[in-house]
């Protein structure tokens, strides 16, 4: 006769059996104490040195359970942010052994989500440099949107990367593999936006020797992205409201309705908001495209994007050519970028001109950029004290530029620091030993001088 017999397994979660084998343990503490002083009540004893005695025993044989459970449950923890020391970039909370344990470690928690978000991003965008959490919430918003049919009104400054955005949006969208027409406004003459948009049959103007395709035609079943609409006349503004609500339309010269099924993404560099109150973009346009909105933070907004950036558009250069550290900090802090991206690659592309070496180096930047913290040289003969309101005795030209004592002292300080980092390649110990100071010293400075410390790593 045969038996099947089984495997059968039961997990307990620990969030059961922690509390239940304390609770036990209070249980039998309580039952031993009461069975002490009915024994010393029996035999007529003093229960206080026995008691003391059992309460001793009992907190040494709790004390040395809960450090047993403890560490049971706490090495893979332990393990784990051990490990994720080992790869993380260096910071004050990582390395300071001074601080609270719990918050050293909800710090490698929290850098290991940015570095897990950062590799996300990557992998879904390739094409977006983006490292900033400005950005990657931009990107956040990018994959809750692109997988539905809504508007979508992409604004920001120009340079931003607004016409990328709007890309990676129909990459990730389920249109994907489908017409995706691109339409920029300002280059669209004002008499050729209903030829250009909606098509015309031949005949219908002179010159019309065959029919043409509109760009909502061209589009069906995809997607329409209309770059600068901001651009777009009040009376074109009518016409493509209608399509917008009814997804149908005329081509020029006929009277033939035809129907589409597009996907709308709009970018703008305008004030929209602004404009409706003028008069100049109208109200119900604007709230039809305004359904979901994506607002790109300019760079001067989300710095720590400008060292992967400058150091992708060297990648791709036709030269073999890198930058240096002290370049990148340069980029990073002495500029407000007005252009945004597009001023940085142009100011990489004109440093690889003027650079003759294989390293874009401070000195090829352009002038605005230079002087804050590099070495500063103290001129020969300071400035004569009736150019300046500032006493004679504080000032050092600088640059093109009168600094006070104070700040020139912190460019000094800065530069050291800077150049302890490039020497011995971002690693903070061995900076703070070549200065001379503690290495908690030297971890508030770089945060007072806002200096990125991954750039000067290899």
């Amino acid at each position: 006769m045969l038996y099947n017999i089984k495997d059968v397994r039961y997990h307990i979660s620990y969030q059961v059996i922690i509390p239940a084998i304390f609770a036990g343990y209070a249980a039998l503490s309580s039952l031993l104490t009461f069975r002490l002083v009915q024994y010393c009540g029996r035999h007529q004893l003093d229960p206080g040195t026995i008691i003391v005695w059992a309460v001793l025993i009992i907190s040494i044989i709790g004390f040395s359970c809960g450090m047993v459970i403890f560490w049971i449950i706490m090495k893979p923890m332990r393990d784990f942010i051990e490990n994720a020391k080992g790869v993380l970039p260096e910071s004050e909370d990582t390395e300071d052994k001074s601080r609270d344990q719990v918050e050293v470690w909800k710090n490698v928690f929290k850098q290991v989500t940015t570095v897990l978000s950062m590799v996300d991003a990557r992998k879904l965008f390739p094409e977006i440099i983006a490292e900033s959490e400005a950005m990657r919430a931009v990107l956040g918003q990018i994959t809750k949107v692109a997988p539905t049919n809504s508007t979508v009104l992409i604004t920001g400054e120009s340079g931003t990367g607004k016409e990328l955005v709007s890309t990676s949006i129909y990459k990730q969208s389920t249109r994907f593999g489908k017409p995706f027409v691109k339409l920029n406004c300002v280059a669209v003459p004002k008499d050729l936006w209903e030829a250009e948009l909606f098509g015309y049959e031949k005949g219908a103007f002179t010159g019309a020797a065959a029919r043409k395709i509109g760009r909502f035609e061209q589009s069906n079943e995809g997607t329409l992205f209309l770059d600068e609409i901001g651009d777009m006349p009040l009376e074109t503004q009518a016409k493509l409201l209608r399509v917008l609500q009814e997804r149908e339309f005329e081509r020029v010269g006929g009277s033939k309705t035809i129907k589409v099924d597009v996907r709308f993404i709009t970018a703008t560099n305008k004030d929209l908001p602004k404009m409706v109150k003028e008069g100049t973009f109208r109200e119900d346009l604007f709230f039809r495209i305004n359904v979901i909105s994506i607002v790109l933070p300019p760079l001067r907004e989300r710095k720590e994007d400008i060292p992967a950036l400058a150091t992708y558009f060297c990648s791709i250069a036709d030269k073999k050519i890198s930058i240096s550290p002290l370049a990148l900090q340069m980029l990073k802090e002495n500029s407000s970028w007005p252009g945004n991206i597009r001023e940085l690659q142009n100011i990489i592309e004109r440093a690889m001109v003027m650079c003759e070496g294989d390293t874009i180096e401070p000195n090829h930047l352009p002038e605005h950029m230079i002087g804050q913290g590099i070495m500063p040289v103290l001129p020969e003969k300071l400035p004569k004290a009736q150019d300046t309101d500032i006493p004679e005795a504080e000032l050092i030209e600088n640059g093109g530029k009168y600094l006070t004592l104070d700040e020139h002292m912190k460019n000094i300080e800065k530069s050291y620091i800077m150049e302890a980092l490039r020497k011995t390649k971002g690693v903070q110990v061995k900076a703070a030993e070549i200065l001379g100071i503690n290495q908690r010293s030297l971890w508030h400075r770089i945060k007072k001088f806002d200096i990125d410390v991954k750039i000067f790593k290899e």
